[in-house]
């Protein structure tokens, strides 16, 4: 091989080994692209998983929200059942209650209930009449304004205490007689009164008035009871002449608050609900407040004697709810709308028990505080039956509740 042979291969292998080491290289970056798409679609098979957990996580979400949603539904119709079922049995408890009072009502003719079967009839024109007549007329009653419902019930109130009264009488008469009084029939009298419960001082007082009349004048036994008898009115007249006032009714063009206390079982709620229903019978715009917020069923019963009324009653259905706080609600509620009469009826309560007589000066003072203006008075219930008690009862509720009258039932 000459030189020149030797130059030329040489010169053809150096472009065949740069021939191949281009392939080389070209096979190497096709090697290496190959391997960035796989990687690629690793990444995007990655990508893809991804995107499936996330929908599939989205999904569960979505139905756990959708099963919370079905949840809180299903608590809130369980609740409405509830509530349902609670009213049912308050419309049933009010339907009984309403349908025993009806009963009561029917049976015993108690006035300022509403009769749903028996409705009250006049009766004869007798004593009775005429004596509840002139009840009437004294307390300024004209003729076209008198109720066959007050005639009523004068009547049987004059008709209930006259076994006790002829009972007194009789024993009076036949402890005096027709002779003289004496000082011995004086001792008999003094004896007797106490023994009707008069009370001491007020014995002491027409006993002594008694004396002195006796002192200067012979005094027959019938002039004697005549005596009495004024004395006796006297006693009783001079706190209400000395307040001025003949006869208690709401004054119309402000708000008059009447607050009913006493001991259980006098009958605060039942007289505050034929007051209500003979307010609202004399267009006096009224409103009951349900302050005895510890007795079961109270609220009920007054709202028995609301809607038979057409009063509304302010109450509390809180167990043992602060009385305190149903009057404030019960003020405010009467400034809104104008109302004449707010009655207030409070829980029973012994005269003893400290802590709810002072509950009872707390509502006395909410009442003082929130309607400075207003006409208040206390009053309260007394049972006919309880005698000397009835008075330490009044001492000790006029220091919490400063009494303005009492309601004997």
């Amino acid at each position: 091989m000459t030189n020149t042979d030797s130059d030329n291969s040489r010169e053809w292998a150096a472009q065949a080994y740069a021939l191949l080491k281009k392939r080389q290289e070209e096979q190497k970056q096709d090697l290496v692209k190959q391997e960035e798409q796989k990687q690629d679609l690793v990444k995007q098979e990655e990508q893809k998983q991804d995107l499936v957990k996330q929908e599939e996580q989205k999904q569960y979400l979505v139905k756990q929200e959708e099963q919370k949603q079905d949840l809180v539904k299903q608590e809130e119709q369980k609740q409405d059942l509830v509530k349902q079922e609670e009213q049912k049995q308050d419309l049933v408890k009010q339907e009984e209650q309403k349908q025993t009072l009806t009963d009561s009502a029917n049976k015993e003719n108690i006035p300022g209930v509403p009769k749903n079967i028996v409705e009250t009839e006049l009766g004869d024109f007798d004593d009775d009449f005429t004596w509840s007549a002139m009840v009437l007329a004294a307390q300024g009653k004209k003729i076209n304004q008198i109720s066959i419902d007050e005639i009523d019930w004068l009547t049987k109130l004059r008709r209930g205490l006259e076994e006790t009264r002829k009972g007194f009488v009789t024993e009076l008469l036949n402890k005096l007689g027709d002779d003289p009084l004496t000082p011995e029939s004086l001792d008999d009298l003094e004896t007797l009164l106490i023994r009707a419960d008069v009370g001491i001082d007020s014995t002491d007082r027409v006993i002594s008035s008694l004396r002195n009349k006796l002192n200067e004048e012979v005094i027959g036994g019938e002039a004697g009871i005549k005596f009495l008898k004024e004395e006796l009115k006297s006693i009783i007249d001079r706190p209400i002449i000395n307040s001025g006032i003949d006869l208690l009714v709401p004054q119309k063009g402000k708000l008059n608050v009447w607050l009913f206390v006493g001991v259980n079982g006098v009958g605060k709620t039942t007289t505050l609900g034929k007051l209500a229903y003979l307010s609202s019978r004399s267009n006096y715009k009224t409103l009951i407040a349900a302050a005895d917020t510890f007795r079961a069923a109270a609220v009920e019963q007054l709202k028995v004697w609301g809607e038979r009324s057409n009063v509304d009653v302010i109450s509390n259905q809180s167990k043992n709810a602060d009385p305190a706080a149903v009057v404030f609600d019960a003020i405010n509620s009467a400034n809104k709308r104008n109302i004449d009469l707010l009655l207030v009826d409070t829980a029973g309560r012994l005269q003893t028990k400290n802590n709810l007589m002072d509950e009872l000066s707390k509502i006395k003072k909410i009442i003082d505080k929130k309607v400075p203006d207003a006409i208040v008075e206390s009053l309260l219930v007394l049972d006919a039956s309880q005698g000397q008690n009835g008075l330490k009862q009044a001492k000790s509720f006029a220091k919490s509740a400063n009494l303005s009258g009492a309601i004997i039932t």
